[in-house]
């Protein structure tokens, strides 16, 4: 009879570690939506953007240009595990503007904007339950739109020039767990976008995102199956000894 109450009490014992041992898988993997917001710095080379869109037989006398703007960004992702995910997201890296002066005297203005979207493999590096480390690489699907104007004796050969261009982006940042079903990260990534003019530049974004996870159980050190088969296993002790005639006695 000792051995078949044992026995179950294993066998409950086992299926409660299992249990656990499956709800906390399920936390590993999830779906999840999220919003950044930053800022984008350019590197273009406005002196040969505006080169290239003047009308020959006209030279520059000065360059000047504002690559620095607000960035945005909407995605949703996958989380396969607690090391691996993806994302696809949706961007909005700004407007950067130049000015140029010519001769004959003239003036050139123009602005660039860069949208588009990308897919991501992202990988996650726990360092403490709240806390992780990530990188990401990424494939760009990036549409920019140029606008140029001119003043004066300058002529601009293209004034509206556009460029869809598939290219590659790298990213690193840290996540940090507000609670299971928010996070927070901050992220430095870059962009490799075409200009529409002369050829690639890059862009770095800086970002802070508020992602918020779909069934993401809390982070917890689980406990083995050995500690719960203790746990369910330990037998209670009670006491089989007849109480003696005093004890008897001093209950009356």
């Amino acid at each position: 009879m000792k051995s078949s109450t044992a026995l179950l009490q294993l066998s409950l014992a086992s299926c409660c570690a299992l249990f656990s041992s499956a709800a906390l898988a399920q936390s590993d993997n999830y779906p999840y939506f999220g919003l950044s917001v930053g800022q984008s710095r350019g590197d273009l080379d406005a002196a040969d953007i505006s080169r290239r869109v003047l009308a020959p037989g006209t030279s520059l006398t000065g360059t000047g240009s504002d690559e620095r703007d607000t960035a945005y960004k909407a995605f949703a992702g996958y989380q396969f595990n607690r090391y691996l995910g993806a994302e696809l997201g949706f961007f909005d890296l700004g407007r950067y503007s130049l000015q140029s002066t010519t001769l004959p005297a003239g003036t050139l203005e123009g602005s660039l904007r860069f949208r588009g979207a990308n897919l991501d493999l992202v990988g996650t590096l726990p360092i403490t339950e709240r806390f992780a480390a990530i990188g990401r690489v990424g494939a760009l699907y990036t549409r920019t739109r140029d606008h140029f104007s001119a003043s004066g004796t300058a002529n601009v050969v293209n004034t509206t020039p556009s460029k869809r261009d598939t290219t590659l982006k790298l990213g690193v940042g840290l996540q940090y767990a507000l609670t299971p079903s928010l996070l927070v990260r901050a992220e430095g990534e870059r962009y490799r976008v075409h200009n529409a003019v002369s050829g690639r530049n890059n862009v770095d974004v800086y970002t802070v995102s508020v992602v918020i996870p779909f069934g993401r159980a809390a982070a917890s050190t689980p406990r083995t199956a050995a500690v719960l088969t203790r746990e369910v296993a330990s037998p209670i002790v009670t006491s089989s000894v007849a109480p003696s005639p005093m004890t008897e006695f001093a209950a009356k």
